[in-house]
C-alpha cells in the first residue's frame, strides 16, 4: 500500500503528468511551451531594440538641433547604415540634392517628392519597429484555446479510461484530470506574458513612430523654407 501511495504521489508531479498524458495532449503542451519560449525571445529582442532606438533618436536630435549645417550632417550620415530619424533625414536630403542637381524648378513638386521620400522611409522604419508583434498577438489570443483543446482531449481520454476500468475513486480520476488541466495551465502561461508584452511594445512602437513623424514634419518645414529661398530668386531672374 505504501508503494502504491508513492507511485500515486509521483504520478501527479508536473513531469509525471506530462509523461502520462496522451499523444495529442503532449503535442499541445510541447507546442505551447515552444510558443512561450518564442514569446520570451521576442520580449528580449524588442526590449533591446527599442532601447537602442530611443538612444539613437535622442542622439540624433541632439546633433540635429546643435546648429550643425545640414550639408555637413548629411555627408557624415550618407555613407553609414542609418535608422530612425537619421534614415528619414538622409532620404530627404538625398532627394533634395538629386532634385537641385537636375535643376528643379517647381517648389511644389520638389516639396512633394521630399515628403514622399520621408513618408516611405518612415513607413519602413515603423514596420521594422512593429515586426513580430503580430506573433505576440496571435499567441496571446490563441494559446488559451489551444490549451483548452488539449484539456478537452485529455478529459475525454481520461473518462474513457475510467469507464473501461470501472473505477471512480478520486485516486483514479484525479491524475487524468490533472494531466488535462496542465495543458490549460501551460496555455495561460504562454498567453499572459504575450498579451502584456504586445500591449507594452505596441505602445512603445507608437511613441517612437510619433517622434519620427514629428521630426519629419519639422524637417519638412525647414526644407520648405530653404526651397523658397533657393527657387524664388531663380524664378525672379527668369
Amino acid at each position: 500500500m505504501e508503494q502504491v501511495g508513492l507511485d500515486a504521489a509521483h504520478s501527479v508531479t508536473l513531469w509525471g503528468l506530462f509523461m502520462q498524458a496522451g499523444f495529442v495532449v503532449k503535442l499541445v503542451m510541447l507546442g505551447l511551451i515552444a510558443a512561450s519560449v518564442w514569446t520570451w525571445a521576442i520580449v528580449v529582442d524588442k526590449t533591446v531594440t527599442y532601447g537602442r532606438a530611443r538612444r539613437q533618436l535622442d542622439n540624433f536630435e541632439q546633433v540635429f538641433w546643435s546648429g550643425q549645417s545640414l550639408e555637413e550632417l548629411y555627408r557624415t550620415l550618407s555613407d553609414r547604415q542609418t535608422s530612425g530619424m537619421s534614415a528619414i533625414f538622409v532620404a530627404a536630403m538625398r532627394e533634395w540634392k538629386k532634385s537641385f542637381e537636375r535643376g528643379a524648378r517647381s517648389p511644389i513638386g520638389l516639396q512633394m517628392r521630399i515628403d514622399r521620400a520621408m513618408d516611405v522611409t518612415l513607413s519602413r522604419e515603423s514596420e521594422t519597429l512593429e515586426a513580430r508583434l503580430g506573433s505576440l498577438a496571435t499567441i496571446g489570443s490563441a494559446a488559451p484555446f489551444v490549451g483548452l483543446f488539449g484539456t478537452v482531449v485529455g478529459i475525454m481520454t481520461s473518462f474513457q479510461a475510467i469507464a473501461g476500468s470501472k473505477q471512480t475513486s478520486l485516486a483514479v480520476v484525479a491524475p487524468g484530470i490533472a494531466e488535462a488541466l496542465l495543458a490549460t495551465a501551460i496555455g495561460l502561461l504562454a498567453a499572459i506574458p504575450a498579451v502584456i508584452a504586445y500591449n507594452k511594445f505596441s505602445a512603445d512602437a507608437g511613441k517612437l513612430t510619433s517622434r519620427m513623424e514629428g521630426f519629419a514634419d519639422e524637417f519638412s518645414a525647414i526644407l520648405s523654407r530653404q526651397i523658397d529661398e533657393k527657387l524664388q530668386p531663380r524664378a525672379a531672374a527668369q
